[in-house]
């Protein structure tokens, strides 16, 4: 999922999304060679599950 996909999914802002990637506390992601990232659905689902458990 590309980061547009996964914040309307999440229904967070930009900043919001991107302070989570750089504090560590987003979900998994992969930097494609031309520098955007994606974030695979199995990936988002793991970390949604375990911020429910918080």
């Amino acid at each position: 999922m590309t980061v547009a996909e996964v914040r309307a999914y999440l229904r967070v802002p930009r900043s919001t999304f991107y302070k989570w990637m750089n504090t560590g506390q987003g979900p998994k992601s992969i930097r494609l060679p031309n520098g955007e990232r994606r974030i695979r659905r199995s990936d988002l689902l793991e970390w949604m599950q375990e911020r429910q458990a918080e």
